[in-house]
C-alpha cells in the first residue's frame, strides 16, 4: 500500500474518530435525554447511584451512556441534591445533571384544604407534602418562640393560616413555609376585607374565630353567611352564642355526640359557659368561611338547628319558641330514620 493510501485511510479513521467523538458531545449537551416529561423526588438518602438506577428503570432515557457520561462529567456521580425535579423532554443530558448537581429545583404545590381542626392534622398535611417530617413540623406549631417571627402564637395559630395551594420548593424549611403562609395571609386580609371586618364590629383575629365555628356548623357554603349572620346577631344582643363545635374542640374532637353533660365543661372556649367569642379559631377556616364572616346575611334570626329534611342544612328562627318547634321537628325526623335503619 503506497504512502498516500496510507495517508487516506488514516484521514478516514481520524474524521470517522472525530465523527464520533462530536456526535458524543452533541448527544450529550444537545441531545435530548428523554422522551418523555416525568418528575422525581429524591431524598437525602438517595446515592447517585440510586437516582440513576430509578430513571432508568422508567425507561423514558434515549441514551443512558451519554446520561452516565454527563453525570461523570460535572460530578453528579459523586453528589446529587435532594429536592423535587422536572425532567424536561427538551433537556440535555448535560443540564440534566447539572440540574441534580446544583440542586435546581422545581416547585411543589402545598395545598391545605379540607379539615384542619388540630396542630396534629396541620401538621401532617404540611409532612405528607413537603420532605419534613410529622415530628418537626409539629415541634414547630406547638412554639410560641417560632411562630412569635411570624406575627402569631399557638392560640393565634389557624387564624394566621389561609388555607389555600401554595408553590414552594419540596425541600424548604419550616422558616420559609411560614414565610408563605405569612405571604398568604396578607394577601388575603385587603383594604377592602379589613373594612368589611370594621363593619362587622371584628378583629381579623376574630373574623377567623367566628368563621371557625361557622365551618364546624356548616359546610353547605350558601347558608354560611345565613349561619355568620345569627352568630353576629346574638353578640350584639350579648347572647352566649351556644355554638356545639367549640364544645366539640374542648374535647379534643373526640366526642361522637355532643349530650347535655358535655355543655358544663369549663373551658374559655366552651361558648355555652362563657359570652363571647373564643379566644381564637377552634380550626383553620376556610376562604369561604372568612368571607362568609365578612359578608354575614342580613337578618332578624337568633336560632338554626338541622332541617327535618336531613339533607345537611338548616332552618331558622328569630325566637325561641319557632327554634323549639324547628328543633321537634328534626329529632321527629331523626327518631324515624334511625328506627327505619334499625328495621332493615
Amino acid at each position: 500500500m503506497g504512502r498516500l493510501s496510507i495517508g487516506l485511510v488514516i484521514l478516514v479513521i481520524a474524521v470517522l474518530v472525530l465523527l464520533f467523538f462530536t456526535g458524543r458531545v452533541y448527544q450529550d449537551y444537545r441531545g435530548r435525554a428523554f422522551s418523555r416529561q416525568f418528575e422525581m423526588c429524591i431524598t437525602p438518602e438517595m446515592t447517585p447511584q440510586a437516582v440513576l438506577d430509578s430513571i432508568f428503570a422508567l425507561g423514558y432515557a434515549r441514551d443512558e451512556a451519554s446520561i452516565r457520561r454527563c453525570f461523570a462529567r460535572v460530578g453528579t456521580d459523586k453528589q446529587v441534591k435532594p429536592g423535587h425535579y422536572t425532567f424536561d423532554t427538551r433537556s440535555s443530558a448535560i443540564y440534566i445533571a447539572r440540574m441534580l448537581a446544583r440542586g435546581w429545583q422545581s416547585p411543589v404545590n402545598l395545598t391545605l384544604s379540607g379539615t384542619i381542626r388540630t396542630k396534629g392534622g396541620l401538621a401532617r398535611k404540611i409532612a405528607n407534602q413537603m420532605l419534613l417530617d410529622s415530628a418537626t413540623v409539629s415541634e414547630a406549631i406547638r412554639s410560641n418562640e417560632f411562630l412569635s417571627a411570624y406575627g402569631t402564637d399557638t392560640t393565634m395559630l389557624f387564624a394566621s393560616i389561609i388555607p389555600d395551594t401554595y408553590q414552594i420548593y419540596w425541600t424548604a424549611s419550616m422558616e420559609e413555609i411560614f414565610e408563605k403562609f405569612h405571604q398568604g395571609y396578607e394577601a388575603f386580609w385587603t383594604p377592602e376585607r379589613d373594612a368589611k371586618a370594621e363593619a362587622v364590629g371584628l378583629t381579623r383575629l376574630q373574623v377567623s374565630t367566628l368563621a371557625s365555628i361557622v365551618d364546624g356548623e356548616s359546610r353547605y357554603q350558601p347558608e354560611q353567611p345565613a349561619i355568620a349572620g345569627v352568630y353576629l346577631n346574638r353578640l350584639r344582643k350579648g347572647m352566649k352564642l351556644q355554638a356545639d363545635p367549640t364544645v366539640a374542640f374542648c374535647f379534643g374532637y373526640s366526642l361522637n355526640r355532643i349530650l347535655t353533660a358535655h355543655l358544663s365543661v369549663d373551658s374559655p372556649y366552651n361558648t355555652y359557659r362563657y359570652e363571647g367569642l373564643p379566644p381564637g379559631p377552634i380550626s383553620c377556616p376556610p376562604k369561604n368561611c372568612l368571607d362568609a364572616v365578612l359578608n354575614p346575611e342580613q337578618h332578624n334570626y337568633l336560632f338554626f338547628c338541622a332541617d327535618p329534611s336531613l339533607n345537611g342544612s338548616h332552618v331558622f328562627a328569630a325566637t325561641y319558641t319557632e327554634h323549639l318547634v324547628n328543633a321537634k321537628a328534626f329529632q321527629k325526623a331523626l327518631t324515624e330514620r334511625l328506627k327505619a335503619k334499625g328495621k332493615k
